[in-house]
């Protein structure tokens, strides 16, 4: 049985902080950063779908989207494991 609520933190932790080393990684090594995000997608040229330039009120409405939206989901999907575990 999963702790719903341990589960939806810790995985909207690993989601707040792979976000901010993207972010990062775009900040400071752009190739870098455009290699590994298109290779999430098999290298389809996603990167290049990516603002220029995000802003900081962007980027903190990027977070919270992402933050309460990995919680729910996750939170969800602890509930749904726990209900067909059964």
């Amino acid at each position: 049985m999963l702790n719903k609520l341990a589960f939806a933190n810790s995985i909207t932790i690993l989601v707040t902080v792979f976000y901010i080393i993207f972010y990062t990684a775009s900040l400071i090594t752009p190739a870098i950063f455009e290699f590994i995000f298109n290779a999430q997608f098999f290298g389809a040229d996603v990167a290049s779908l990516m603002p220029q330039q995000l802003s900081l009120p962007n980027f903190i409405g990027v977070l919270i989207t992402l933050v309460v939206t990995g919680w729910v989901m996750s939170y969800f999907w602890a509930w749904l494991y726990n209900k067909f575990s059964k």
